[in-house]
This record gives C-alpha cells, sequence and structure tokens, in this order.
C-alpha cells in the first residue's frame, strides 16, 4: 500500500509542479458554459433542459485534454520501463496513475460544475442529479481513456489519436450519464440509469490497470 501510496504521489506532485494543466482543463469546461448560451439563443427553457447534456459533453472534452500526458512524459524519459521492474506490479502502478489522473482532470471539473449550473440556466435539483451522474460516471471516463493513452504512448502522434479509440467506449457513459438526470415528466428512470453507470465505472476502473498495463507492455518491447 504504501508503494501505490508513493506512485499516487509522485504523479501528483509532477503534475502540480507543471503548472496550469489543471487550470486549462477547468477554463475549457467552464467556457463551454459560456459559449454554449450564445449558440441556443435566450431561450432560458430550452438553456435548462439541454444543461446536463452539454455540462457531460464539456466534461468529456475536457478529460480528452488530459490524456497525452498520463503516460507519455514518463515514455519519453525511459521511467515507465524502470517502473516495469519495480515491486510493484504494473497494473497496480498504471491503478495510481488512473487514480491521479481522475484527481486532477475530473475532480477539478466537479468543484467547477457550479459555475456552469449557473451559466446554463439549471435549477438545483437537476444540479445535484448532474453533480452525482458525474462523481459516478467520470472514473470510467479516466479509465477509457488511460486504455487509450497506453495503446497510443508509443506512436509518435499518438495525442491525436487516443481520443478517437475511446470515443466509442465512451458513447455509453454519455447515455447512462444524461439519462440519469430526470428529464422531467414521464417515467422516471434515472435511477436504472445511474446503477448502469456505476456498473460500467466500476468494471472499468477494475479493467483498465490490466489492459493498459498489456499495452505499454507490447508498445516496450
Amino acid at each position: 500500500m504504501s508503494a501505490f501510496a508513493a506512485a499516487l504521489g509522485r504523479d501528483l506532485r509532477l503534475a502540480l509542479r507543471g503548472g496550469g494543466d489543471v487550470l486549462t482543463l477547468v477554463l475549457f469546461f467552464v467556457i463551454v458554459g459560456v459559449v454554449v448560451p450564445f449558440a441556443v439563443g435566450p431561450d432560458q427553457a430550452l438553456l435548462a433542459r439541454l444543461a446536463p447534456g452539454m455540462i457531460w459533453i464539456a466534461a468529456f472534452l475536457s478529460m480528452l485534454l488530459g490524456l497525452d500526458r498520463l503516460f507519455r512524459p514518463d515514455h519519453e524519459d525511459g521511467t515507465l520501463l524502470l517502473l516495469r521492474q519495480a515491486a510493484l506490479p504494473m497494473p497496480a502502478i498504471i491503478a495510481a496513475k488512473l487514480l491521479a489522473h481522475w484527481l486532477l482532470a475530473a475532480l477539478p471539473l466537479l468543484l467547477a460544475s457550479p459555475l456552469l449550473a449557473i451559466l446554463l440556466s439549471m435549477d438545483l435539483a437537476s444540479f445535484w442529479r448532474t453533480l452525482l451522474s458525474l462523481l459516478v460516471g467520470t472514473p470510467a471516463l479516466a479509465a477509457f481513456g488511460a486504455i487509450g493513452a497506453a495503446i497510443t504512448v508509443g506512436i509518435g502522434r499518438g495525442g491525436l489519436l487516443a481520443p478517437i479509440l475511446i470515443a466509442p467506449l465512451s458513447v455509453p457513459v454519455l447515455i447512462f450519464g444524461v439519462g440519469a438526470i430526470p428529464a422531467g415528466p414521464g417515467p422516471d428512470q434515472s435511477g436504472s440509469a445511474l446503477l448502469f453507470l456505476a456498473a460500467i465505472s466500476l468494471i472499468a476502473c477494475a479493467t483498465a490497470p490490466f489492459a493498459a498495463a498489456l499495452a505499454i507492455s507490447a508498445s516496450e518491447d
């Protein structure tokens, strides 16, 4: 456990020492909330109805921005090769990187979501449901992102390829993420959607470290 905590702490320190990556993700996330009202128009009811989907899309796109830094710096300076020889198994190291990625790429977006909710005229009930669905669903986006980043780590311009690879995997997360927010009158299936979203996150987070470790081993050999 101490080795896992050390790997997690190393990634957090390096990312925070790097400076403005987290701020860039948050600014991109908020800019969506600034731009969308200009495209939708002054209809606040329509804007509020579209808001959960727009927040989910903004979160998805923002998390894609940080994918290239998940494994590539360690690959380029040889650290990834050394980590494969460490006492801690590679899937556990990948799990630590995955947790650090969620803390640095998804958690700041959740903290910034109240500002986006105000910009998109969301009511309080929809905001809390959106925040809950993001909390449950963003680990799956981070896990799929880790797989895509591991597959493309050895490719020169893989940072552009990884989002294309993980986009199909992320579609169910977006569908159930928005479905977990009640849309208004009619049958409420948001509880079932939230359960499906939680199941996808659990399965993705359990399998992603092993899949990413295999992909990294294949690219390094």
